[in-house]
């Protein structure tokens, strides 16, 4: 599989061209199958990304968005990834989009699993466009890595969708995306800014087993797109 890098001279620049990108593959999703669907990730490199995409003149109503994960939190907590897309994303044009949270009224996230599979069960799939994060212990979605249940969440033959995760080096408990939910995905985007970062990418991929920097996973099992900027 292949990792291609696109880079810009500047975050203002990637913004614009990833957000043509993806309102590009949308648009293709919603022509040929009536409706398309998009899986982000939280964090602040994505929000300035959000903010133009819900500014673009897309037919929303027939777009599915959810998360690559979700930390275990009230909605309204400033941790949610929840309350950072609705404030962010699903406002303006796309405000009219289906958002869907994997987050549900349980106590406890492995609880939640199966109202949250349940919830994607009516997603168009593989998705459109899938954008990760990462983190600079080369963490991807929570699949976070060493943790107890990384190995769980890159089984290709688990046949699950969503896992609960608790890493011992971030707080709170999470649920995530498998590594096979990440995978059915027709277009796969890794969205870094920074220097450093990009060093982590291209380190744990020449360096890294999966279980070490689970992002590797990805990029060893799919074709997937860089987009990075300084």
């Amino acid at each position: 599989m292949a990792l291609t890098i696109n880079a810009f001279d500047n975050a203002d620049a990637l913004t614009s061209a990833f957000a043509d990108t993806l309102i590009s593959l949308l648009e293709k999703g919603i022509a040929e199958r009536g409706r398309a669907s998009l899986v982000v990730s939280g964090g602040r490199t994505p929000l300035a990304l959000f903010k133009q995409l819900s500014q673009s003149d897309l037919a929303w109503d027939k777009v599915d968005i959810t998360l690559a994960d979700e930390r275990w939190v009230d909605e309204n907590d400033d941790a949610s990834n929840t309350k950072l897309v609705r404030e962010n994303l699903i406002q303006n044009r796309a405000a009219a989009a289906n958002f869907v949270t994997l987050k549900t009224d349980d106590a406890d996230a492995n609880d939640g699993i199966a109202e949250a599979e349940n919830r994607l069960s009516s997603f168009s799939q593989p998705f459109d466009a899938l954008i990760l994060g990462m983190g600079e212990d080369g963490h991807t979605a929570s699949l976070f890595p060493c943790s107890e249940q990384v190995a769980d969440g890159l089984d290709l033959a688990s046949g699950k969708i969503c896992i609960a995760t608790q890493p011992t080096t971030a707080p709170h408990q999470r649920i995530s995306l498998t590594l096979p939910a990440l995978l059915n995905s027709r277009n796969i985007f890794i969205h870094l800014t920074g220097e450093k970062k990009k060093a982590v990418l291209e380190d744990a991929i020449a360096n890294a087993t999966e279980l070490e920097k689970p992002v590797t996973a990805v990029v060893n099992r799919a074709d997937v797109t860089l987009m990075w900027a300084p």
